[in-house]
């Protein structure tokens, strides 16, 4: 066992499957170069030793060539119904380890033997943290995720006027983070995503900007988006402060911009308001949380997840979903192209005396504004099909806040609980609207009592009615969302009593404002209310399938018809009268979704001398610029590819069939958090015939970059 502890270089690791490194029993190997901490090698020991059916001990190998270099012998995989997850165990070795306690901090919670049994060994550098089973619903979060930085990213923006106490704002935050379990958490691969949970929340979360750093807030909004989460480190929310400009006359009060950024895997938008909640307990405690970490907490909830009978929602799902597809928006006409790319933004509202005339209107019919919406929305869908041709069913996705499960505290449990469902509708434009509406209610209210079941898995259902997968275990099969997606922005309800303690401090607080995250789907649309009480529409779209001028129209159809409505729908109007009043109007149109971009992305060709392959295989979360890095970094003769995230491991592995070919050796590369999936593939390639590569991984801090380039141009000479 290695004894020295003194500093050394980024740990970086070689694995190799078994084939390269010639033994009797083919037994896969780890070649570790760097000091190894022992306490941090433990601690993964007893991490892969918890989740593994079969004990290790005596099982294991470990050779001390010296002191940046020993390499471990694993168990033999042949045979094994459940082999040692040597790629998982070369993510913990090369990890950054859990920081140590700061003198005053109170340990962290014992581990959760019910969600994973975990236990981690008691180390001088921190225990490695504690591992449970995403949600399904987190699942399709993270595939999504993976699409580009800024997916699946929300925003709460708001403006705090008074006077702001920096010191007190940072330490008020800090102290909210290691109080909130979620977020000191984060994600782990091995191969499939499992949320982890560590003793001490990351890095400081608050950045402050003086005035003039930014344009405005809009500039200060889209930037804190571009910058994605690292989701292999904990802290899935970050906040930016703004300064306003300088008081220009005595007693007028300072402002500052806030933007409040998170990840939607970790969190949703009731769940940054309950936060925000408890900030301001904090701040006005003087910067200290009252009270220990929360429970329930998103571990609880996954174990109430697990105990729900998927049955009855299955045939609710078969029962209520029409047979026909869902219409979608029609689509563009060949070789009309928008010209832009990424995510688009618009917004538009309804004044305070429309939002109150409609809310009277939908509460006459027995309805809330959610129903009123979700009627005009699929009476424009209908329009937008075509001209007028009896029934169809119509479809498009409604967010759920998630909250009405039957479990203590729910309210006040922050987590990925909201989850946007699909709802399909058949429009009859000889039907009255206010059928159409109530319609809509009811479907809205029986698909409430499911709103824990992802979108996912209600495909699954309706496409294959055969099966019964098993809901513990299986991640739910990936689907394409509806083309379009409502909510109403879900708050928990305000507390006066927390106003009225800040404005005796001399600060007013606005109403926080939702940004909606950019998704899959064409267009997104998220309702709230403003401070004055209006309703106010905000929208995100994918440029590539429309027009920013085209999101304005869809805004500006849909405030006119919820305008509308309240002045001239009685009793007998029928959709097709509300949907006259849209002549001469030209709705917009979607194009067709891009094609899929290849899993394999080339980097650079290979020169006369190459004579390996190496594929970057992007770590779920990496940083954007990773893998410019490497490229700088390394200099060697061979093609260089990287193996976007994939979906799932074989899609992964057949990206790899044009560089695997007869006579090419090919060898994978990351930092940590890949080698779980390398390791996968690799064992995929085996299992089909071919030479397995070596998987090299290295650290993703301080010199993790010129460690692993040295580490692949060695792996690459072999």
């Amino acid at each position: 066992m290695p004894t020295d502890r003194s500093p050394a270089p980024t740990m970086t690791v070689v694995l190799d499957p078994g084939h390269h490194h010639r033994t009797q029993e083919s037994r896969p190997v780890l070649e570790l170069r760097g000091r190894l901490d022992p306490a941090l090698f433990l601690a993964a020991l007893d991490r892969i030793a918890a989740g593994h059916p079969a004990p290790l001990t005596g099982r294991l190998r470990l050779h001390r060539h010296g002191p940046d270099h020993h390499s471990l012998e694993l168990p033999s995989a042949t045979g094994d119904p459940a082999p040692c997850p040597a790629g998982l165990l070369a993510d913990l070795i090369t990890s950054t380890p859990t920081p140590p306690a700061a003198p005053g901090d109170t340990p962290g919670p014992a581990p959760d033997t019910a969600s994973g049994g975990e236990a981690a060994a008691s180390a001088t550098r921190g225990p490695l943290p504690r591992t449970f089973a995403v949600t399904p619903l987190q699942h399709e979060l993270l595939t999504d995720a993976s699409r580009g930085p800024d997916h699946q990213v929300e925003q709460l923006l708001w403006r705090w006027h008074g006077p702001l106490d920096l010191t007190r704002f940072t330490t008020a935050w800090q102290s909210v983070s290691t109080c909130e379990t979620v977020l000191r958490s984060a994600f782990v691969w091995d191969p499939h995503p499992r949320t982890v949970l560590f003793d001490h929340p990351g890095p400081g979360v608050v950045t402050h900007h003086t005035h003039g750093t930014y344009t405005d807030r809009e500039h200060l909004r889209n930037t804190e988006r571009s910058h994605g989460f690292d989701l292999r480190r904990p802290g899935p929310l970050r906040i930016a402060l703004l300064d306003g400009p300088p008081p220009r006359t005595p007693g007028e009060e300072p402002s500052t911009d806030i933007v409040l950024t998170y990840h939607r895997a970790l969190l949703d938008d009731w769940s940054a308001r309950v936060l925000v909640r408890e900030f301001y307990r904090a701040y006005l405690a003087g910067g200290t949380l009252p009270g220990g970490e929360r429970r329930p907490d998103l571990r609880d909830y996954t174990r109430w997840l697990d105990r729900q009978d998927p049955g009855p929602a299955r045939d609710f799902w078969r029962r209520t979903t029409p047979p026909a597809a869902p219409a979608p928006l029609p689509r563009a006409a060949p070789g009309e192209h928008t010209g832009h790319h990424g995510a688009g933004h618009a917004s538009t509202r309804l004044s305070g005396t429309e939002t109150t005339r409609l809310l009277h209107w939908a509460a006459r019919h027995g309805a809330t504004e959610s129903s009123a919406l979700h009627t005009v929305w699929a009476m424009l869908l209908y329009r937008a099909s075509g001209p007028l041709r009896g029934p169809v069913p119509i479809g498009f996705g409604v967010s759920f806040s998630g909250r009405g499960g039957l479990l203590d505290d729910i309210e006040r449990i922050p987590g990925p609980l909201a989850n946007p469902l699909p709802l399909t509708v058949e429009v009859d434009p000889a039907a009255p609207v206010e059928r159409l509406l109530r319609t809509l209610r009811d479907r809205v209210l029986d698909m409430a009592a499911y709103e824990w079941t992802p979108a996912g898995r209600i495909h699954e259902w309706l496409t294959r009615p055969g099966t019964q997968p098993n809901e513990a275990t299986e991640p739910p099969e990936i689907t394409e969302p509806p083309e379009t997606q409502l909510a109403f922005a879900h708050a928990p309800r305000r507390d006066d009593r927390l106003t009225a303690a800040l404005a005796a401090h001399g600060v007013r607080v606005e109403h926080p404002v939702p940004a909606p995250a950019r998704t899959a789907t064409a267009l997104s649309v998220v309702a709230h209310h403003d401070g004055q009480g209006s309703l106010v529409l905000s929208a995100v779209h994918d440029r590539e399938r429309l027009a920013d001028d085209r999101t304005r129209a869809v805004l500006a159809h849909t405030a006119r018809l919820l305008r509308t409505l309240p002045r001239t729908a009685g009793p007998g109007t029928t959709v097709a009268e509300v949907i006259g009043s849209l002549d001469g109007t030209d709705l917009p149109r979607l194009h067709d979704r891009p094609a899929p971009a290849s899993l394999l992305v080339p980097l650079r060709p290979a020169a006369p001398a190459g004579r390996a392959v190496i594929c970057l295989v992007a770590a779920p979360g990496a940083p954007a610029d990773w893998c410019r890095a490497l490229l700088h970094a390394y200099d060697g003769p061979e093609a260089l590819f990287v193996l976007r995230t994939p979906a799932d491991v074989p899609r992964g592995a057949a990206a790899l069939a044009p560089v695997t070919g007869p006579g090419s050796r090919l060898v994978l590369g990351g930092f940590s958090g890949a080698g779980a999936i390398a390791y996968e593939i690799a064992r995929r390639l085996a299992a089909a015939g071919r030479t397995p590569p070596l998987v090299v991984l290295g650290g993703a801090d301080g010199d993790g970059v010129r460690e692993l380039a040295r580490a692949l141009r060695q792996a690459a000479a072999d």
